[in-house]
């Protein structure tokens, strides 16, 4: 009985610890799908407010003018603007075979693009062309607007630079429109505009440069203008392509000073490699002198290769061996 009493005992306390354990890994599965959904759903919350923020952005981008609407689904002419409409329609309608097709149909080339307005509101659709449009005369109005890329000349900048020297610096911009209708509608006057932004960037992005700097880093500084001007310009419909540094001036007494310093420099340059020069130079007659110690019969063959040098010439000239053993002994005397 004691034994049935204990077996008993042991299988209730055994399944109490599965019922815990199971209890548990329940707990952690939720626990899991909890932080699986709340990281999900943040994940999901983050993408849409980025995408909010895009939308924003770009729609900020597209329509810079509250007062204006680039979309050209506003028709309300009112009621003297439909009839002024409808009369130039049916007129129109009547002239068309004598004459009137020529004030009705434009032809706009390939690199142009046209952007309509009737009764002074932008037409939807965007810009027409190219090849064949139609308009209605008296009502409607057309803006040419070429596509081509146009290059231009910022002029000569005095401009401060960070380590306090004023050069004049000048560049050149190439850019070309991507929105005709922004370019009409965002801004009166496009190209010059453009002009005067980019006169401007120029002076800001060097006047944070040293003179070191603008003349080595002008591949840097280029690309830098371009991302500001192409950014400032992006709602006017303007897309700038590239921009270069042409020519960085320095002052007459700034030149002289530099080119005094690079005079100096070649000229400490050329002393040290001429005295390392004469130092190794030196070194070798060292090495020469003690070889022909050794050997006595040396110094005559020095004498036989001097005179065949110097006979090969065709030079006057005379020349008297003396042996160099006079001179020792004389030394010799003049010690003792």
């Amino acid at each position: 009985m004691s034994d049935k009493i204990l077996l008993q005992e042991s299988t209730s306390f055994s399944s109490q610890q599965n019922v815990t354990v199971t209890s548990q890994a329940k707990q952690q599965n939720n626990n899991n799908t909890v932080e699986v959904t709340s990281s999900n759903n943040s994940k999901s919350v983050e993408t849409t407010t980025t995408n909010n923020k895009k939308m924003e952005n770009s729609g900020n981008r597209q329509q810079q003018n509250p007062h204006i609407d680039l979309s050209g689904n506003s028709t309300n002419y009112g009621c003297l603007g439909y009839t002024l409409l409808c009369v130039s329609i049916v007129f129109t309608a009547i002239l068309f075979p004598f004459g009137a097709c020529f004030l009705v149909i434009k032809v706009i080339t390939e690199y142009e693009r046209a952007v309509l307005f009737r009764l002074g509101r932008l037409q939807s659709g965007g810009a027409k062309g190219p090849g064949l449009f139609c308009i209605v005369p008296c009502t409607d109005e057309y803006r040419k607007v070429d596509l081509r890329t146009v290059s231009f000349d910022v002029p000569p900048q005095e401009i401060l630079t960070k380590d306090s020297v004023t050069i004049a610096v000048d560049a050149v911009v190439y850019y070309r429109v991507q929105d005709a209708t922004m370019s009409i509608a965002n801004v009166e006057n496009s190209d010059g505009a453009t002009r005067l932004l980019a006169q401007t960037t120029l002076r800001n992005m060097l006047g944070t440069k040293t003179l070191a700097e603008v003349l080595t880093d002008r591949e840097y500084i280029s690309s830098g203008m371009q991302t500001t001007l192409d950014e400032a310009t992006d709602p006017w419909g303007i897309k700038v392509e590239r921009v270069e540094i042409k020519d960085v001036r320095l002052p007459v007494q700034l030149q002289r000073a530099m080119a005094a310093e690079a005079e100096a420099a070649r000229d400490a340059r050329a002393k040290v490699i001429a005295a390392e020069g004469e130092m190794n130079a030196s070194r070798k007659l060292k090495e020469a002198a003690d070889v022909m110690s050794e050997s006595p019969n040396s110094m005559q063959l020095r004498y036989l290769q001097t005179l065949t040098s110097i006979s090969a010439e065709k030079n006057s000239t005379i020349i008297f061996p003396l042996p160099i053993d006079i001179i020792s002994s004389f030394m010799s005397r003049g010690n003792k």
